[in-house]
């Protein structure tokens, strides 16, 4: 495998201490408490559900996903956590790589649609650094994956050791969303500047369709961005570009579950959870991490 620029290796981190977020569940309407919770080097992001008495932990890992449509979830020996996306950017985006994330329902509260409330729950819990060095996966290789509506997304060799992700949202001139370009490259203040306030949004057309599933029964136009004919109803964009933000943070929280730093560019167009859950998959069994071919070399 190619190797691409210097690794940029750091230490593991966890938390001191247990922090919390309480709110309501998108797709269930119902209250939900998560409390993050200290784990020890090596130990990864875990999902617990403390309604499910004796359940083992959920891996927060891309071989423990399931199939959904606009969302991420996973699942373990019949217990799945629904809409992981937005808790796993918080912990990607301030570094975060071993904890215990235990909530007592199917899913995390939705907050505002966003990673904020999980961020700043976090950040009143002080990051200890760990005695091993977190693993890193360089993109040695382009690889990609795309969709029949027309929807991608493709990683590449970056000459930077850092992950950088390019988002290009367009649905069309009729559509009330206007196309929206962005590249970040993700670090922690990148992360808290730019991207966790960034809510998830959805057409009025849509929400009707959602609560006939039974979706989003005590959720409203205070809680995420809602887009009528007209734009954003009874809510105001964070940032013009707020809903391609948005993705960004998908992405990011998407590709967490690939259990390693990663050093490589992502470029999406259109892409959902859908597809980015199928790059990292293709990724991790497709090409080999920095770790194991070092291992290899010094045997």
């Amino acid at each position: 495998m190619s190797q691409t620029g210097t690794l940029r290796e750091r230490r593991q981190q966890s938390i001191d201490r247990c922090a919390q977020v309480t709110g309501v569940g998108f797709l269930t309407g119902g209250d939900v408490t998560l409390r993050f919770l200290p784990a020890d080097a090596n130990h990864g992001i875990v999902f617990e559900r403390t309604d499910c008495p004796g359940s083992e932990p959920v891996p927060a890992l891309i071989d423990y996903t399931i199939p959904r449509e606009r969302r991420t979830a996973i699942s373990h020996q019949g217990v799945t956590v629904e809409m992981t996306e937005h808790v796993l950017a918080a912990l990607a985006g301030l570094q975060i790589d071993n904890c215990r994330v235990q909530l007592d329902a199917p899913e995390p509260p939705g907050g505002d649609g966003s990673s904020q409330a999980f961020a700043d729950a976090l950040l009143q819990a002080d990051l200890v650094e760990q005695d091993a060095m977190h693993p890193v996966f360089v993109v040695g290789e382009t690889t990609g994956v795309s969709a029949a509506d027309g929807s991608e997304v493709t990683v590449k060799p970056s000459a930077r050791p850092a992950l950088a992700i390019s988002y290009q949202l367009d649905y069309g001139p009729r559509s009330p969303i206007r196309p929206q370009t962005l590249s970040i490259e993700i670090t922690r203040q990148s992360f808290l500047d730019g991207l966790v306030f960034a809510r998830t949004f959805i057409l009025e057309s849509e929400i009707e369709a959602l609560r006939a599933q039974g979706y989003g029964s005590r959720t409203t136009t205070d809680d995420l961005l809602v887009f009528g004919a007209d734009g954003p109803m009874g809510n105001q964009l964070r940032a013009p570009d707020e809903c391609v933000r948005h993705k960004i943070l998908d992405c990011l929280g998407d590709f967490a579950l690939m259990g390693t730093d990663i050093h490589g560019h992502f470029e999406a167009y259109r892409s959902g959870h859908s597809l980015n859950r199928e790059v990292i998959r293709r990724l991790r069994h497709t090409q080999e991490p920095v770790a194991a071919a070092r291992a290899r070399r010094s045997a």
